[in-house]
């Protein structure tokens, strides 16, 4: 049960903390020190350097691509031929990907039949037993039919079914059949998108008009929003050589960077570009260099360059 003096005491007095005043220069400086570290980190670290007060977002975004470039070859085995985008470019459209072929194995006139298998430890023969019929392992041309047959003047090796005469990659062309395509170039058209802002621009600048950018070469120095790349350029900017990678192939990534303040005007979210080689290119990695494949269903396995938009976007 509260008494009345209590209730008294409660209701009808007042107190206040006291207050003790110190007459010291060095507590006054400590004090004054202690509230300006606490305003510097709150207005300069967490508002001017976090920007803490502001949101991000994820970006949406695409890229489409476009190669152009057209070279002549002139060669005893294909005389002259012209090569264009229809040639070189395989497959036609690739999502955030091009493929550029830069080097060619020929294997000309081929179709099924028999003929002998390329010579090694476990295709050359002396007399017909050393073959096995129907033997095929994986790195075989065909099958073998059991028969052991003329390879050249010298060596004879197990005659197989297979597409026929069988590809020897054996000789890459060095320099690269398509050397040539240094001068090759690649438009990047780059959207972007941030929901939450209801915020798009791509990196075809709205200052860019269609003359300029039929005639504008990306340079970091003079011109480094234009969004056409040369692929001799994008290699060298990697720091690579462009004629040494042509010959087996490699792997590059185009970084497209979007470090875009809304605070400001949108004038000033820019795209920014780097390039980096992505396949190993050293002493210790040897062993099945650069990049290859053999086109499906086509008598010719070729050695492209492979150029992949790699995409990085930021809002800060």
């Amino acid at each position: 049960m509260v008494s009345c003096g209590a209730l008294h005491s409660f209701l009808f007095e007042y107190d206040t903390p006291r207050i003790v005043l110190i007459r010291s220069r060095k507590v006054g400086l400590i004090n004054r020190g202690v509230q300006l570290a606490i305003l510097a980190y709150v207005i300069g670290w967490v508002f001017l350097w976090e920007k803490g007060y502001q949101e991000t977002d994820s970006v949406v975004s695409s890229v489409i691509t476009k190669v152009k470039g057209v070279m002549l070859t002139n060669t005893t085995t294909l005389g002259a031929t012209v090569w264009d985008v229809a040639d070189y470019v395989i497959p036609p459209q690739e999502e955030n990907t091009v493929f550029v072929m830069t080097n060619v194995i020929l294997t000309l006139n081929q179709r099924q039949g028999r003929c002998p298998e390329l010579p090694d430890d476990k295709t050359e023969c002396k007399v017909k037993n050393n073959c096995v019929p129907g033997y095929v392992s994986t790195h075989s041309n065909g099958i073998q039919t059991g028969e052991c047959v003329p390879y050249n003047s010298s060596i004879k090796t197990c005659e197989v079914f297979a597409w026929c005469p069988v590809e020897d990659d054996y000789h890459i062309p060095k320099p690269a059949f398509l050397q040539e395509a240094e001068n090759f170039t690649i438009l990047v058209k780059n959207n972007i998108w941030y929901p939450k802002f209801n915020f798009s621009k791509r990196n075809i600048l709205p200052t860019i008009n269609s003359t300029y950018l039929k005639n504008c070469i990306y340079d970091s120095q003079t011109d480094p929003f234009c969004p056409i790349f040369r692929l001799g350029k994008i290699v060298e900017a990697a720091g690579q050589n462009f004629q040494e990678m042509a010959v087996e192939g490699g792997v590059m990534a185009l970084q497209i960077k979007w470090d875009c303040n809304l605070d400001r005007a949108a004038s000033h979210c820019v795209p920014k570009y780097s390039f980096r080689r992505l396949d190993n290119k050293d002493s210790a990695h040897t062993v099945s260099p650069g990049y290859n494949f053999r086109p499906w269903c086509s008598p010719l396995p070729i050695l492209p360059l492979l150029f992949h938009p790699l995409l990085c976007f930021l809002l800060a």
